[in-house]
C-alpha cells in the first residue's frame, strides 16, 4: 500500500470520522473518507481541479439537500 500524508479540511466538525481527506503522491491525488480509510479513490490533478472549480461554481449544491 502507498504511504500518503493525508490532509483534511479545517471545516470538519470535531475532527472525527466525518471528513474527506486528500493526499498527493507524485502526479496522483488520493481521496478517502475518514470513516472508511481503506477505500481510496485516486485521480489526477487536472480532474480534481475541474471538480473543485465545479463545486466552487455551485454545480453540486443540489446534492446538499
Amino acid at each position: 500500500m502507498h504511504e500518503y500524508t493525508w490532509q483534511r479540511s479545517s471545516f470538519c466538525s470535531g475532527g472525527g470520522n466525518n471528513c474527506l481527506e486528500v493526499a498527493a503522491r507524485g502526479g496522483d491525488i488520493a481521496i478517502r473518507e475518514s470513516s472508511e480509510p481503506e477505500a481510496i479513490v485516486s485521480t489526477d490533478r487536472t480532474v480534481l481541479r475541474a471538480f473543485v472549480f465545479a463545486v466552487m461554481d455551485g454545480q453540486f449544491d443540489h446534492l446538499l439537500g
